[in-house]
């Protein structure tokens, strides 16, 4: 059984508030045909979720590729569809697999001088890892340094690693960017502030379903195929011990659970991990500690 008690500051009890009742885990992908491989899953609790609540019971009541729901797999489109929900969802917390912001060695200022910089960058994902590359060798001698939270929760890459970084970009640009500023929306933990206003309906927070698994001391690799093949023995293996453990939170119907196992990539179950791991995380985490801390509020926080 998964231990995320922790005492929680009052001040932050301010999530409580937000009386949420619904959690969907994005299994985010920056491909050009995004919505092809990113996946959502939504569950919803019967009663308001509270932050120390380190047991909740949900029922995934929707697992779909996010082309499904966007009604096309063009990564324009998936990220529009997916903003948009976001803006207008009500009582809903977000995990959504992607790195919210860049390490402070870089010097690129705060969280919203990092979105601007994304969004103004002239080229494409693979040209902005390469410029971070280079600016990184100019600032510390070396090509590549991770996020503190990185080293923290064991996240399998720095967040410009070469097979990260469209999930860096186009989730700051396309994603990050436009909520940044709508007053429905709270990104944690850049903007805790936020919370007291009243206005807050999605709260939205960075997970990573590896760093979950590592957590929960589950396997963390051997549950993905690759190619789009079928799942092997051993992929299925790894699968049945992850959903042992995620059955103690969510309750998930015999066709929901042949979708996961039959999906090729592992993408329906991350989405199912990032919902619940970063609940968890939030559920276990030091808001205050996060809050003031020197680097989380210009780098990013994993919750798992």
């Amino acid at each position: 059984m998964v231990n995320a008690t922790r005492e929680t500051p009052r001040r932050f009890r301010q999530i409580d508030a937000l009386k949420l009742r619904r959690v969907i885990g994005v299994d985010f992908s920056g491909a050009a045909l995004s919505g092809k491989t990113a996946w959502a899953a939504e569950m919803t609790s019967t009663a308001p979720l509270r932050i120390g609540d380190a047991a909740p019971q949900f029922q995934l009541v929707s697992l779909k590729p996010l082309g499904k729901l966007a009604a096309g797999d063009e990564r324009q489109r998936v990220n529009e569809y997916l903003v948009d929900r976001i803006v207008n969802a009500r009582q809903t917390f977000w995990g959504c697999d992607f790195p919210f912001g860049l390490p402070i060695e870089l010097r690129l200022g705060d969280w919203g001088a990092q979105l601007s910089r994304v969004g103004k960058f002239a080229g494409q994902a693979a040209e902005f890892g390469r410029w971070l590359v280079e600016r990184t060798e100019k600032r510390v001698g070396r090509k590549h340094v991770r996020r503190s939270t990185d080293s923290e929760t064991k996240t399998p890459f720095d967040c410009y690693h070469y097979r990260i970084i469209y999930q860096t970009f186009h989730g700051m640009r396309d994603v990050l960017r436009p909520l940044s500023d709508q007053p429905s929306v709270c990104v944690l933990p850049f903007q805790y502030d936020r919370l007291p206003s009243g206005r807050v309906s999605s709260l939205v927070v960075e997970a990573c379903p590896s760093s979950t698994l590592k957590r929960w001391r589950l396997p963390h690799q051997h549950y993905k195929q690759s190619g789009g093949k079928a799942p092997l023995a051993v992929h299925r293996a790894t699968r049945r011990v992850i959903l042992k453990q995620l059955s103690q939170f969510v309750q998930i119907s015999p066709y929901r659970r042949r979708q996961i196992m039959n999906d090729p990539g592992g993408d329906a179950l991350d989405a199912v991990l990032s919902g619940v791991g970063a609940w968890l995380g939030v559920a276990a985490a030091d808001h205050n500690g996060i809050r003031l801390h020197s680097r989380y509020d210009r780098e990013g926080y994993v919750y798992c």
